[in-house]
């Protein structure tokens, strides 16, 4: 296939369009190259004939329209997005723009180019929507998410995630636009922006500073390596029911405090200081509307697709924080054009 992916200079993106060249298909690049997107996520993928780079807003309706005329692509993978909840707490206009505005724009000029096709190729075309777990809101103790679980989303982000789920939907029931939707548990893994929890935490640990964690570090998150992620993305691709949501999740929970306590233990072995990295942990004052537990069920994507889960939490953590100690001049570019931040301004 050839793909056109919004979004693949991000963390997700990257490893999507990562997996998409190692299999044999053509991936579009199409990305605006905001603060948190890298080209360098894609270095040695970059010079392949099967890639293509597009800098490219999906608020622009015009270049949306220009680069889906240029490439003629199979499908289309919609990743592209404003993901971070604290910045969405300091400034929730650009994930309203970005996507609901920007979600509705492509979906409009997708909607055109499949119109514009026939036979075989329209006929195969399909639309994937990429969201959040974040969208149903907060579990309690117990329970998980299904793909039948009603939305209440409690920050600006999965607010503006959860309008775009349902624009996805309605140009499906609507237009008869081929779309699938799947929601994901937190991703975490190699090239992960610097500003999500477990770089923070790995970053902070190797400088010996102190190590935040929000309020009591209480909640609770399913972690999903995010290579685990893109095969899950096309499985719902290549084998999932028009119409359908699928759920992904890593069946991996745990609480944050847990999370960290785990980081600073591998950061003990690979990067020993003269006392245990747990010692710098800080509980620090907690984020607003900050949602207690989220799991997925999986089940459906499993029964389905065929797809679960390969690499386990603590593989994974392994993996990542090796990868992080590993290519310190990839983070450390990026932290300083964004500029370091933690939860709300001050």
């Amino acid at each position: 296939m050839k793909l056109f992916v919004t979004g693949g200079a991000g963390f997700i993106g990257s490893a999507v369009i990562r997996r998409a060249l190692d299999h044999g298909h053509e991936a579009v690049n199409f990305d605006k190259l905001t603060y948190a997107a890298n080209l360098d996520n894609l270095r040695g993928y970059d010079d392949k004939r099967a890639y293509a780079f597009v800098k490219g807003d999906i608020c622009d309706a015009d270049a949306v329209r220009r680069a889906l005329g240029e490439h003629q692509p199979d499908a289309v993978m919609h990743l592209a997005a404003e993901s971070h909840v604290d910045r969405s707490i300091d400034g929730p206009g650009a994930f309203i723009d970005t996507n609901i505005v920007g979600t509705f724009t492509l979906l409009q000029e997708c909607r055109r180019y499949f119109e514009s096709l026939a036979g075989e190729k329209k006929d195969g075309f399909r639309f994937h929507h990429v969201s959040t777990d974040e969208v149903y809101g907060s579990l309690g103790a117990d329970g998980l998410f299904t793909e039948e679980t009603p939305y209440r989303p409690n920050s600006p982000y999965s607010a503006s995630k959860a309008s775009s789920d349902f624009l996805a939907r309605a140009w499906r029931e609507t237009f008869n636009f081929p779309v699938v939707v799947s929601n994901c548990s937190n991703n975490y893994g190699p090239f992960q922006f610097p500003e999500k929890l477990i770089p923070v935490v790995v970053i902070a640990a190797l400088e010996g500073r102190k190590i935040p964690v929000y309020g009591k570090g209480e909640n609770i998150r399913d972690w999903l390596y995010v290579d685990d992620h893109a095969e899950a993305l096309f499985a719902v691709l290549e084998r999932g029911t028009l119409g359908e949501t699928y759920n992904i999740g890593g069946c991996n929970e745990l609480r944050n405090i847990e999370l960290v306590r785990m980081i600073c233990k591998l950061m003990d072995e690979f990067a020993p200081k003269d006392r245990p990295h747990d010692e710098l942990i800080e509980f620090v004052e907690d984020r607003p509307g900050h949602d207690l537990r989220y799991a997925i069920d999986a089940t459906k994507i499993s029964r389905e697709l065929g797809w679960r889960p390969s690499v386990t939490v603590d593989e994974g953590m392994r993996r990542t924080v090796r990868w992080y100690l590993d290519n310190m001049d990839w983070w450390r570019k990026l932290r300083e054009r964004a500029g370091g931040r933690l939860g709300l301004s001050r």
